[in-house]
């Protein structure tokens, strides 16, 4: 584990300081009422459509482009470690996680809540900061995804296109690497 965070620490810190960034703009909006988290939902609706849009579009391409990279790596010539393949599940899964959230939010967001007679206005309040804090989520756990995707595909730039060593390559002493790697993970 300590491992995975320190080969991804840029892009949790990344994903992380985008939903923190979010989340301070929307705590600067301070206390509002009922009816101006009515008016501020019926302003920022098609805003949170198209955010949620852009993202199930962006996390449907990236699964794809992690079947591109996944044949790139199996096509190389040079032997990969099983963490290199490992990476890329981990890719494939925030960014599944990342595609349904947005799709059940996109769905929530479809449904006519603000022409309903029926909701007691003391819940638009609630709904205004429950979707400011999951589309920060959203848009933080998009960076991540993407920084992941971009050390994965930076390390294949280096095994692959500039023929440099690097971590995820096995090298000649493969029996020596192989047990020290199982010793770090023992601890």
């Amino acid at each position: 584990m300590i491992r995975y965070i320190k080969y991804n620490g840029n892009a949790i810190s990344g994903g992380l300081t985008v939903a923190i960034f979010t989340a301070l703009g929307v705590a600067l909006l301070g206390n509002i009422t009922d009816y101006e988290a009515r008016g501020l939902l019926e302003n920022s609706l098609e805003g949170l459509n198209r955010l949620c849009n852009t993202i199930i579009f962006a996390s449907g391409t990236i699964l794809t482009l992690l079947l591109t990279l996944l044949g790139v790596s199996f096509g190389t010539n040079k032997s990969l470690k099983e963490r290199h393949y490992f990476q890329i599940l981990k890719i494939a899964k925030f960014d599944v996680i990342l595609f349904v959230s947005a799709l059940i939010l996109y769905q929530l967001f479809n449904f006519p809540i603000l022409e309903s007679d029926n909701v007691p206005i003391q819940w638009f309040s609630a709904i205004y900061w429950i979707t400011l804090i999951v589309t920060s989520l959203l848009s933080g756990l998009m960076i991540t995804v993407i920084l992941m995707l971009y050390n994965t595909v930076k390390s294949l730039v280096t095994i692959i296109g500039l023929n440099k060593d690097h971590e995820l390559l096995y090298s000649e002493n493969l029996e020596e690497e192989i047990d020290e790697e199982n010793s770090n993970n023992d601890r």
